[in-house]
């Protein structure tokens, strides 16, 4: 991000649960992944997979209240000017690989470290189906929950109803699910459930009472009781606490864009 240092993960220091796979690899040679993140449940999804895999990286802040990702270098990335995205300087051939968009970055690093997604046929094609689910349902729905039920300047009935309704619907498709399998894919935890969680942890922002699904409850526990979840989950970065969402320059980057 032109001038901005690569910061190390709050994670990744010495004493914590993955520090040793991290230093294993970059004793063998292996440049920290750049991580180009901001702490919202899309830059989550990174951090946590990062984690549950022990791979080296570097976090470096894009500022979205500020309009970092707008600049030119951040859009050579990330055309789509949208966190997450990340550079793996040790990519296919040992030559640099940018990647953007939170599941072609998950199923990057699953087939990477051939973790979280498995290689068989059927189990593969079960992640990608609650991977896409996410990708094109949950997280646009909730986000547009978020959007008219917290940051509407001007309340709107119909829209509230229609996401609140929305998300209510598919938090009934993962509770019928996660009532014939432990994770969404599955017998076995993998990235679906990872793009899936940091979106289901915000259920009260979306209208939602977890109680009424008991099944997703009982995921959300036990997704949250994993170590790297937590670490993943907690990668903050200190502007972030400082952003106004009532300032008029801040509303625009956010909720007024158009194309450039």
């Amino acid at each position: 991000m032109g001038k901005t240092k690569p910061k190390k993960s709050v994670a990744s220091r010495a004493g914590s649960p993955g520090a040793a796979a991290r230093a294993r690899a970059t004793r063998a040679g292996g440049k920290p992944i750049d991580l180009y993140y901001w702490p919202t449940p899309n830059g989550w999804k990174i951090t946590v997979m990062l984690e549950e895999c022990g791979l080296p990286y570097a976090v470096i802040p894009v500022n979205i209240a500020r309009g970092d990702q707008f600049k030119p270098e951040f859009l050579a990335i990330s055309p789509n000017n949208r966190i997450p995205a990340i550079v793996d300087h040790n990519g296919p051939g040992g030559r640099p690989i940018a990647i953007f968009e939170s599941g072609a970055i998950l199923q990057y690093l699953g087939r990477k470290t051939g973790q979280f997604y498995p290689q068989e046929e059927r189990a593969r094609v079960a992640v990608e189906e609650w991977l896409y689910w996410q990708v094109g349902n949950l997280g646009p729905m909730a986000g547009q929950a978020h959007h008219f039920r917290l940051h509407a300047q001007d309340p709107v009935a119909y829209a509230i109803d229609r996401f609140t309704d929305e998300c209510n619907r598919l938090y009934g498709v993962m509770n019928r699910r996660l009532a014939e399998h432990p994770y969404l894919a599955g017998q076995e935890y993998t990235i679906a459930d990872m793009a899936t969680f940091g979106w289901a942890s915000r259920w009260k922002r979306q209208g939602q009472d977890v109680n009424d699904f008991p099944h997703v409850k009982r995921w959300l526990d036990a997704v949250r009781g994993r170590p790297a979840v937590w670490r993943g989950m907690h990668i903050w970065i200190e502007e972030a606490a400082k952003v106004d969402m009532q300032d008029p320059k801040v509303r625009a980057l956010l909720f007024n864009q158009r194309a450039r």
